[in-house]
């Protein structure tokens, strides 16, 4: 990153910041789709502007309640020059920045003791996080508020690991393995891979590291009958469907028709040709599936405060309400797609979030109820930030009688 920001500053690209910003706080757009509309405004800005301007935007973001605390206004330029200077970074002699004082912002910041400013999250996230995480929560929020690796699923049923390594090295982008995570592979410094032909060729997925735990610890097998009944873009049904050799059929199943449409593009370019889709139209389509799965996901909506490194917006859109409503959701959901499930087969039940409150306490609670009864869990996993340096994450392996 430090790189980048040896880059000369230019009013434009400081103009295309302030835009996104704008978007993202003002009007309540999430900040990936803002970034890339942003960038695609001015096809004239070159590669070291683009990446500024996603860079920054997303850098902002993350420490928006800090940099708004230290600012001497809310003036666009104020804002942007109070976080340059957070960089590390001095400001050029420009009239734009005349009102800042360096030595103010780092007295003031000096000065700071409260741990919710410090790491940028609004007061209630900070209380909910220290009371469901307790001694674990500060570091967590700490690690969460890095920027995200970049992490690469390799595509098994085109091409190995190895194979996949030194073709990248190739065109000159370079990855390491870490172990524990059989398909990953992590660039050693961030590119946009979407443009590389091996991407395009279906040889890999960005998948985080910690995500990719999810369909191993389905435990599938080639032939099997699988439902990721939550599949969204279908991500994790493309991992599974190369676990099992494309052998088989994974059912990849939502509310909403447009996400699974990404599902079938994405299958194409991977060459699985075991995805089927089908659109959740309400009880009845659950009960048409009943034990009929071998293994089941339950990859279910959350809070996402386990992927605040690559969502950062997603803290600034959550509310006490909107996590209490999840939490409902997310029974409602173990309450009846289980009963997809054959006798003997497995479930995971899985969320891209650090609250037990959305975890092991869900789990516990669905045990103890009727439908949960004919089930016993075999194993679970809680992936902090702090500890595995990759996203946080909750993975519950489950047995049916």
């Amino acid at each position: 990153m430090q790189n980048l920001f040896r880059m000369k500053l230019h009013n434009n690209t400081i103009r295309g910041v302030h835009t996104a910003l704008a978007a993202i706080f003002e009007e309540g757009q999430y900040a990936d789709k803002v970034i890339e509309r942003t960038l695609k405004s001015n096809p004239k800005w070159g590669a070291r502007d683009r990446s500024f301007i996603a860079e920054t935007t997303y850098e902002m973001v993350r420490w928006w309640r800090l940099i708004n605390f230290l600012s001497p206004s809310k003036d666009p330029y104020d804002l942007f020059g109070t976080y340059w200077l957070m960089q590390g970074h001095s400001l050029p002699p420009w009239e734009e920045f005349a009102k800042i004082n360096p030595d103010k912002i780092k007295e003031k910041y000096e000065k700071l003791d409260d741990p919710a400013k410090l790491e940028s999250v609004p007061d209630w996230l900070f209380d909910l996080g220290k009371k469901e995480l307790g001694d674990k929560w500060e570091a967590e929020i700490h690690s969460l508020n890095q920027e995200a690796q970049v992490v690469l699923r390799v595509n098994t049923l085109k091409i190995t690991r190895e194979q996949l390594k030194n073709r990248l090295a190739e065109d000159n982008i370079h990855t390491h393995i870490i172990k524990g995570y059989p398909d990953a592979l992590i660039l050693d410094e961030r590119t946009n891979v979407f443009r590389n032909a091996a991407f395009k060729e279906g040889m890999f997925e960005v998948q985080d590291a910690s995500s990719q735990l999810v369909a191993q610890a389905l435990a599938v097998e080639p032939g099997m009958r699988v439902i990721d009944a939550c599949a969204g873009a279908g991500g994790k049904s493309l991992h599974i469907a190369a676990l099992m050799q494309n052998k088989g059929k994974v059912l990849s199943m939502d509310l909403h028709e447009w996400k699974l449409q990404q599902t079938k593009l994405r299958a194409r370019r991977d060459g699985v040709s075991i995805i089927e889709r089908k659109v959740i139209e309400g009880s009845k389509t659950i009960k048409r599936m009943k034990e009929t799965a071998d293994r089941l996901l339950l990859d279910v909506p959350c809070s996402g405060l386990g992927v605040l490194r690559r969502n950062p917006d997603t803290k600034w859109k959550l509310s006490e309400e909107s996590i209490a409503q999840v939490i409902q959701t997310q029974q409602e959901i173990l309450q009846s797609y289980p009963s997809m499930v054959k006798p003997g087969g497995q479930m995971v039940y899985a969320t891209c979030s650090i609250l037990p409150s959305e975890n092991q306490d869900q789990i516990a609670k669905f045990l103890a109820s009727e439908a949960g009864k004919d089930f016993t869990l075999i194993e679970d996993q809680k992936v902090l930030a702090q500890e595995s340096g990759f996203d946080g994450f909750y993975i519950a392996r489950l047995q049916k009688k």
